[in-house]
């Protein structure tokens, strides 16, 4: 059943030609995971674009976090000329954006001027690894849990601020509190109703423990449709909160405080809908779920760049913070990097390492490549740990951006799954943002050094 909010071409020809869509967002997801694009005159995307497509620089995948051209991809530099990629609707993302007036937005896919595809595109990267699942009649049904913060500072006062001393929405931990999330009941209501009306499927909103701290959870559904969510999800809720004179942050640690976390949820259904996971084996699992849970365990560390791509992203991993550094796997476990749940149907793992800043596209691409190199390894699993695994002696997952990308670059797995220039173009991201972050003169630096040294 079609969600609420989608469209169809046809629906949306009818609605432009009523007057009452008149912007259609043509967006592309880039490294970060953020949307970028731009915005349309209805009438000129019916008419053109549907057929034609549109443009827009291929630096969109060679750019920092602020948009800066930076040196070392071999996709996009001043010396191949920064070109245009081909930004292809995919049209079964067509939907309603009801919180900005009379608009629409559909996710492209991006290819080059000639039809080939652009390999480090994230959302390529994800259609790749589920080609490989549907070569062998499986698809994956995935959720993502986002956490964000919650302030009474605009945008704007918060970055005049440099983003201190900002006030959180709630002063309190309001972790489950109805009390606590009744106080801004009115922005999470309008993100929930918003998000509904372009076509996802709400499940709840609760409290977290950090103050002004709270989640909106969502329906799991394919793979792809999820991530796109995921990141229309994260766009519109700072537009809303925005409308509402507050921000939020995903990032996965503002403070000292618990982070913003992104639990990744994912199962496997055959090509005839039944769940692929569940068996009559040791713990109501199949064989499949076996090998690819094990896969999970043996390439986490070397995957880790995939599900926590950023300097900040390693904040988030302290014990005893809800926030897993041991590579293991249990029942209901949330110590555990992997917590298995559900039953039958619903029975799935938990990812617990990403953060609210994550990539979701290339989070679950990597997750999909772990697992299958676990089947076609038959790989065995061991025994699910119990008790507190921040406590044990297990591996555990890179605890900072560096050893991630150097456990990165010698994976033969990420190579093998993704090619080498992905890996290539994905170390070289993570080499421009230790770069910058070397060259930076942080708060802490100037607080203990300023006098005191």
């Amino acid at each position: 059943m079609r969600s609420e909010g989608l469209l169809t071409v046809e629906e949306l020809r009818v609605a432009v030609d009523a007057g009452d869509i008149d912007t259609v967002l043509v967006a592309v997801v880039d490294m970060q995971g953020r949307l970028q694009g731009k915005r349309c005159a209805a009438r000129y995307f019916v008419d053109e674009v549907l057929s034609h497509a549109t443009e827009g620089c291929n630096y969109l995948l060679a750019v920092d976090v602020d948009m800066n051209t930076v040196g070392g991809y071999a996709m996009s530099s001043w010396d191949t000329g920064y070109g245009d990629f081909v930004m292809l609707p995919d049209l079964t993302t067509l939907r309603r954006i009801p919180w900005q007036e009379g608009t629409a937005l559909v996710v492209c896919d991006l290819q080059w001027e000639n039809g080939d595809l652009v390999t480090a595109s994230p959302r390529q990267i994800l259609k790749r690894q589920l080609d490989r699942l549907a070569a062998r009649g499986l698809r994956a049904f995935v959720g993502t849990e986002l956490e964000f913060i919650v302030f009474n500072d605009t945008y704007e006062q918060a970055w005049d601020k440099a983003y201190h001393g900002l006030k959180p929405a709630n002063q309190y931990n309001v972790d489950y509190s109805m009390l606590g999330t009744g106080r801004i009941e009115p922005l999470l209501r309008d993100i929930r109703n918003s998000m509904e009306g372009a076509g996802m499927q709400v499940e709840s909103a609760k409290g977290e423990c950090n103050p002004g701290q709270h989640e909106i959870a969502f329906r799991y559904t394919e793979a792809l449709a999820t991530c796109d969510n995921h990141s229309i999800y994260k766009t519109g809720a700072k537009e809303i909160a925005a409308n509402h004179g507050k921000s939020l942050t995903f990032m996965a640690k503002y403070n000292e405080r618990e982070g913003n976390s992104c639990h990744i949820h994912l199962s496997l259904r055959t090509d005839d809908d039944q769940p692929a996971f569940a068996g009559d084996r040791e713990h109501g699992f199949t064989e499949l779920m076996e090998h690819f849970l094990a896969g999970q365990l043996a390439h986490l560390h070397e995957l880790t760049y995939f599900l926590a791509p950023n300097i900040n992203s390693y904040k988030r991993f302290v014990p005893g913070s809800f926030a897993p550094t041991a590579i293991a796997w249990g029942h209901d476990n949330r110590t555990c990097a992997l917590r298995v749940v559900g039953h039958g149907q619903s029975l799935r793992f938990e990812n617990r390492v990403p953060g609210g800043d994550v990539n979701p596209y290339l989070a679950v691409a990597a997750l999909i490549a772990a697992g299958l190199k676990g089947v076609d390894d038959g790989l065995a699993l061991e025994d699910p740990f119990t008790g507190n695994a921040y406590s044990s002696d297990r591996d555990t997952v890179p605890t900072t951006l560096r050893d991630s990308a150097a456990a990165l670059a010698g994976s033969a797995l990420a190579r093998e799954a993704f090619g080498d220039d992905v890996v290539d173009h994905y170390l070289n991201a993570a080499k421009v943002e230790l770069t910058a972050f070397d060259a930076a003169i942080t708060d802490w630096e100037r607080i203990r050094g300023f006098e005191r040294l």
